[in-house]
């Protein structure tokens, strides 16, 4: 198939972004209220809805339904006003950090979501900082205003002190005393008010907007609303920060936005400006320098694998960022870390859990691929040119698990539901050097992992399992020791392990065996990282 580069008006007008948030500040109910104002859907559900059968459209593992948390990562495309979008919903519990990580690398842009009652919590903290490492653009919709919430002066304060960046608003809020009035628009000097509605933030509503020397709107808003609106924007046109599109590119200022998803206040004019603002796809960094969304090679990177989403069929998808050139269907692409060649014959696009084939592809969308066995996380696809995209690192984990089956014939069905969750990223797989094979120990970033783990293992691949909860916190993979590697002098709560792929690993209950170790063993080099590699042997 001959290289072409993507059409230049095709890359603009797409937009791949991620939302971050600390657990329950919205953020499921954002997506979701983005898909419905864009016209993906028509009617949302909310996942703490009274009595309600649905669920976020977002959340489409089982496990995430009963519990009303995102524990994985989903993808949905729609189009609006012209632009392609690709939301990339991420896990907001701090136990699945990793996930979103890697959700991140896929990503242009990012909306850090905060509650504006607590303001900026300790997982936005972490996420934020990813995305600044990243180097991405971060805008920022302060959500929950109809309820009592910090003030907007103290909350923009301690995101500049907090997290270092500084806030640009581009709305301002009136009335954060749990009388929330609606939202006053800083470039079209229009008030928006807002209502509730029978359908509780259902449906889309419409706002009514007007000037504030209008003498309705002084009315419908009040002398006290009136005169603190006034008094906040003159404060605001004095001090504030100067929007500034150059310094939004490089992530060092971040435009601020007011609402309630929940009600749906601010959520259509938030998406509207952040279309115009937030940036194409950009150029990714190879082994052999900056790849152009407009070279005409096609390649993209493997961020997401998912298996068994429709249970009913035990499929596996890879989920794929296009980076450049044009993606068809039936393409035959080249996975470049192992040279093995690929026909791509039925790739999907998807909202939650419904699918849609995929004729062709652009740079900055995002496409899912049935995956036979050779895709792996961080893995490049090529038209055949040799050059890799970054890889994504593995993370230590913190807490570990000795797990075995209970049933000794489901031996098969183990391993190979461990393989495809390690293979995944939901955990990491060692086994202690001086015992058998019949026991495994699983690493996990947070805890909860370990009960996703337990329920996707008897869930999907009927398993009931063993967990020995062990005292190990840390994980560190030896990269470097000229002696014999069984001899490394440890303390005595320190384990001798090997990974997956057998590289030598130390696994330690605290930071000052850590340190021992170092200390006690001449050129002995540790790391808390380590590139991927898959499969654990029978």
């Amino acid at each position: 198939m001959p290289m072409k580069p993507a059409p230049t008006d095709e890359i603009l007008r797409r937009r791949t972004f991620a939302i971050i948030s600390h657990p329950d500040a919205g953020k499921t109910t954002l997506t979701e209220k983005l898909l419905l104002y864009g016209g993906a859907i028509h009617l949302a559900g909310s996942v703490k809805a009274r009595k309600a059968s649905r669920h976020a459209v977002s959340d489409w593992m089982e496990i995430e339904k009963q519990r009303g948390i995102s524990v994985t990562s989903s993808a949905m495309q729609f189009d609006y006003e012209g632009y392609r979008i690709n939301i990339l919903d991420t896990p907001g519990h701090q136990d699945f950090s990793e996930d979103t990580y890697r959700t991140l690398m896929a990503a242009d842009s990012a909306v850090m979501l905060i509650d504006g009652a607590r303001g900026v919590e300790p997982q936005t903290i972490k996420l934020f900082h990813v995305c600044r490492m990243r180097g991405i653009p971060i805008f920022t919709f302060v959500n929950k205003m109809d309820r009592a919430a910090k003030d907007p002066f103290a909350l923009m304060s301690e995101i500049e002190d907090v997290l270092g960046i500084h806030c640009c608003p581009m709305n301002w809020p009136i009335g954060t005393d749990g009388d929330f009035q609606g939202i006053y628009n800083r470039e079209t000097r229009q008030v928006e008010l807002f209502s509730g509605d029978e359908s509780h933030g259902a449906k889309a509503i419409e706002a009514t907007q007007g000037i504030l020397e209008e003498e309705s709107i002084r009315q419908r808003l009040g002398e006290y609303h009136t005169k603190r609106l006034q008094d906040d924007l003159e404060l605001l046109d004095g001090a504030g920060e100067e929007l500034d599109r150059e310094r939004i590119a490089q992530g060092q200022l971040s435009p601020m936005f007011f609402g309630s998803a929940m009600n749906n206040f601010g959520v259509e004019s938030f998406l509207g400006y952040f279309l115009q603002m937030a940036p194409s796809p950009a150029p990714r960094k190879a082994d052999t320098g900056l790849i152009e969304p407009e070279d005409p090679r096609f390649s993209a990177f493997v961020f997401k694998i998912q298996a068994n989403m429709n249970p009913a069929h035990r499929d596996r998808l890879a989920f794929i960022r296009v980076c450049s050139g044009v993606f068809e269907k039936g393409m035959s692409a080249t996975v470049a870390q192992s040279g093995q060649s690929v026909r791509m014959a039925q790739p999907q696009q998807f909202m939650a859990n419904e699918r849609e084939m995929v004729e062709q592809a652009y740079p900055g969308d995002i496409i899912g691929l049935f995956d036979p066995g050779v895709f792996h996380l961080g893995d490049t696809l090529t038209d055949g040119s040799k050059f890799c995209y970054e890889g994504i690192p593995m993370f230590a984990s913190e807490s570990f698990m000795r797990v075995s089956t209970l049933d000794s014939m489901k031996r098969k069905q183990f391993v190979k539901g461990v393989n495809q969750l390690a293979e995944e990223g939901a955990i990491q797989v060692f086994k202690q050097v001086d015992i058998g094979r019949q026991e495994l120990i699983i690493g996990v970033v947070g805890v909860l992992q370990f009960d996703v783990f337990a329920y996707r293992i008897k869930g999907e691949y009927g398993v009931d399992i063993r967990m020995e909860s062990l005292p190990y916190r840390y994980v560190r993979w030896v990269t470097d020791y000229q002696g014999e590697l069984e001899r490394i002098a440890v303390t005595s709560s320190t384990l001798h392990a090997a990974d997956a792929a057998g590289r030598p690993v130390l696994l330690f209950s605290n930071d000052w065996s850590i340190q021992w170790a170092l200390d006690n063993n001449k050129g002995l080099a540790l790391s808390d990282t380590a590139s991927r590699v898959w499969d654990v042997e029978d």
